[in-house]
């Protein structure tokens, strides 16, 4: 062996032995995660038994029922609501942290650089500033309730054990804060509000000069479909053989203006009958809320009870109190109002220097990185589209006078009367929202609520910056679209235009179109009583009439241009042509429309002329249309394996996996159930990719163990639990349940029984 072999041997046996024992305490290491993620997805939160040491006064019950379901009775206010932040800090604490770091702009602290772009954005709003505010804004009483429910949830925080998320992303959760409950609240207002992105949006066509091009582009309404909860309906007017919507997304402006953004289709469906209407003498109501769709849900099912005190129904994880549900006397449900909540201007050249803050970002594994920001007393800047060194001014009323919605749900919870929950939202701040009413007195009620800035833009538009020195004041409460408390009213409402004609506010750019507020009005009419088992079947209805005109409208045009089309394209015609209009799950023609409908809109034509006068012209602009509808037919022919892919039933084309948010990272293991296809955009009984009906209702008011609340996955947010997707057989069966309440329904529902004691 010569001395060079000697020495190269001696020096790679200790590297070897270095390499080794790296893998070592690499495999180690591998090994004691994946089994903290183990025993992560194995955890679940107590639920029955004893704990004592907590922060309550008296000694508390949190009862659950075969839904895992709490039903909380306690002594007093304060033992309630920290049994309530106990419950839901036990049960949903990953996603209260998520929500709160998404609202305060701080995901990649724990996410990584690919979240600092939504935390950039994020920090465009000062929130952690206006909740802060909004603290300050609240009497005793309410500071009171959100302490209590802050304590609750650090007490669970500190003795359940850590939910299987944080193990994956190995970080533990700051202490829960009061304000923090107002942010996760405030969540819904940033979701539920108009936000200046659409103005700014919208502002790229207002300035082209041509109205009618913005009237087609963001119709108020399309008015052969026109439903008003408040007035009378509008003519039917017939000119146009397409959907007014679908005909605008069609015809996107010109380049060189802004493409079009088809809005999301967010919103909701509420309806109530007053008692001269029903089978029973009783009133009743429907809602369904249309949210993100992601699991666990944003609702947590809840009974809360104590002396003087009772509710039931869904709150929003995180806050105290019930935000949609029933007490003793009333129940309540809401829609988006999709009215103009702000408005923007073009920023002056001088901003004062004093107004602009710097934010630092703490990004994991990554440097630390501060932006600018603009924020006045009465106005915010946000950067401007494609230009993000140019700022626009935004004046909301959430930012300048900041007062959070908790507080009138928390009177909401406690109103008597139809009349006390309609004084209680006349100090609701928004988001706006149209609010149902019913009582036991057998009235319903309609009114929308929030504050609206009588601004004429509208969010039409980008005021001058010479309109800074202007003021618009919000609209009386009084003055906004109501229905008075009666037992022959009926309402309904589905984020469309509200009002009839002669009502003297605009209110909106553009409402939600009318599609779904149109057929829950036919389904009302087609009865003159009604009973719980109907209202649950219009919440599954899945008949959308604008779908189905523009199924015809296509096989029109087909049978008057058959050269236009390939062979091939025969069995989509065919399947249309049967087609009754419904997205039920073994329709196939259902498939057939969705499909011709979304190739329909990525090839539009591309002229804003046929914008502004497609609706005054029936003839050869909107031929135009109908061969732009053609060509997409012939391209979903030509395709490989079409059509025999496209003849598939809807519970397959449609399905739906309700998805964990952090699915996208690869942990998509945590994802809840595969929803089949059953319902779409335009539907009463909405079901799209990231958005559905996030919860269905139905309240027989006064006997509250009738009618019932389902939600789409489980109570829990902890796979461990049994109870993480155990709902969705239900959801998918379209089956109501009833939510017990009262002592006996609840001792009899009752599976186990956790006591909280001083």
């Amino acid at each position: 062996m010569t001395p060079s072999t000697s020495t190269g041997k001696s020096i790679l046996r200790p590297a070897l032995t270095v390499l080794g024992i790296l893998l070592l305490l690499a495999f180690v290491l591998v090994g004691i995660y994946a089994g903290n993620v183990f025993a992560g997805m194995r955890a679940a939160a107590q639920t029955s038994g004893t704990i004592a040491g907590t922060g309550v006064v008296q000694p508390v019950e949190i009862l659950r029922d075969g839904r895992d379901i709490p039903h909380i009775r306690a002594r007093s206010l304060h033992d309630l609501f920290y049994a309530q932040g106990f419950a839901e800090g036990s049960d949903r604490l990953f996603q209260m942290d998520l929500v709160r770091r998404f609202v305060y702009g701080r995901l990649a602290e724990v996410l990584g650089a690919r979240l600092l772009p939504v935390d950039e954005r994020a920090r465009v709003v000062d929130v952690r500033g206006i909740v802060d505010r909004e603290w300050q804004n609240l009497d005793p009483r309410e500071r009171a309730i959100l302490q209590a429910f802050s304590d609750g949830v650090n007490a669970a925080m500190a003795r359940e054990p850590l939910p299987v998320e944080f193990r994956l992303l190995l970080y533990t959760p700051q202490p829960w804060r009061p304000q923090d409950s107002l942010a996760a609240g405030f969540a819904t207002v940033l979701d539920l509000t108009d936000s200046w992105r659409d103005v700014l949006d919208r502002n790229q066509i207002w300035r082209t000069g041509n109205r009618r091009a913005f009237d087609a582009a963001y119709p108020l309404t399309d008015w052969k479909y026109d439903a008003p909860t408040v007035g009378r309906d509008a003519p039917r007017s017939v000119a146009a053989s397409l959907p007014a919507e679908a005909l605008a997304a069609l015809v996107a402006p010109a380049a060189g203006a802004v493409a079009h953004r088809a809005r999301r289709g967010l919103g909701s469906n509420d309806w109530a009958a007053g008692a001269a209407h029903t089978a029973t003498g009783r009133a009743l109501l429907a809602n369904d809320p249309h949210l993100d769709l992601y699991i666990p849900g944003i609702w947590y099912l809840v009974d809360l009870r104590a002396p003087g005190f009772h509710v039931a129904g869904a709150a929003i994880a995180g806050t105290p109190g019930v935000i949609l549900g029933h007490n003793d006397h009333i129940a309540w449900g809401v829609t988006n109002g999709t009215v103009a909540a702000l408005s923007v201007f073009d920023a002056p050249a001088n901003l004062p220097q004093r107004n602009w803050v710097t934010e630092t970002f703490h990004v994991r594994f990554g440097g630390d990185v501060t932006r600018r920001y603009y924020r006045g007393r009465r106005e915010f800047g946000v950067p401007r589209p494609r230009n993000p060194h140019r700022i626009a001014l935004v004046r909301w009323s959430a930012y300048t006078r900041p007062y959070s919605p908790v507080a009138a749900f928390l009177d909401l919870d406690a109103a008597n009367s139809v009349r006390a929950a309609l004084h209680a939202l006349a100090r609701y701040p928004g988001p706006t929202q149209n609010f149902v009413v019913a009582g036991t007195s057998g009235r319903v009620a309609y009114q929308l609520a929030g504050e609206i800035p009588d601004d004429p833009a509208w969010a039409r538009y980008v005021h001058p910056a010479s309109d800074l020195r202007k003021t618009y004041p919000d609209i009386p409460f009084a003055r906004l679209p109501h229905v008075a408390p009666s037992k022959r009213a009926v309402v309904f409402t589905a984020n469309d235009k509200m009002y009839g004609a002669g009502y003297p506010y605009r209110l909106s750019a553009s409402f939600e179109a009318p599609y779904r507020a149109y057929r829950i009005s036919r389904l009302l009419r087609a009865r003159k009583t009604y009973d719980v088992s109907y209202f649950a079947r219009m919440q599954r209805d899945t008949l959308s009439p604008a779908d189905l005109e523009f199924a015809r409208d296509v096989v029109r045009a087909a049978r008057a241009h058959p050269r236009s089309l390939p062979p091939s394209a025969k069995p989509l015609i065919d399947a249309l042509a049967t087609w009754d209009g419904r997205f039920d799950p073994s329709s196939v023609g259902a498939t057939v429309e969705r499909a011709v409908r979304t190739q329909a809109l990525y090839d539009a034509p591309s002229f804003v002329g046929l914008l502004g006068s497609l609706r005054q012209d029936s003839g050869g602009r909107l031929a135009a249309v109908q061969h732009s509808v053609l060509r997409a037919v012939a391209k979903l022919a030509r395709a490989p394996a079409a059509p025999r892919a496209l003849l598939q039933p809807w519970r397959l084309a449609g399905a739906v996996r309700v998805k964990h948010q952090l699915a996208s990272m690869g942990f998509t293991f945590l994802d809840g159930a595969l929803l089949p296809g059953d319902g779409e955009k335009y539907t009463v009984h909405v079901q799209m990719p990231k958005y559905s009906q996030s919860f269905r209702a139905v309240w027989d008011i006064g006997n509250w163990n009738a009618g019932g609340i389902v939600i789409p996955s489980g109570e829990s947010g902890e796979p461990g639990s049994g109870h993480y997707t155990d709902l969705s057989r239900t959801w998918i069966a379209n089956r109501l349940v009833p939510l017990p309440y009262g002592t006996r329904a609840v001792d009899a529902a009752a599976r186990a029984t956790l006591t909280l004691k001083p």
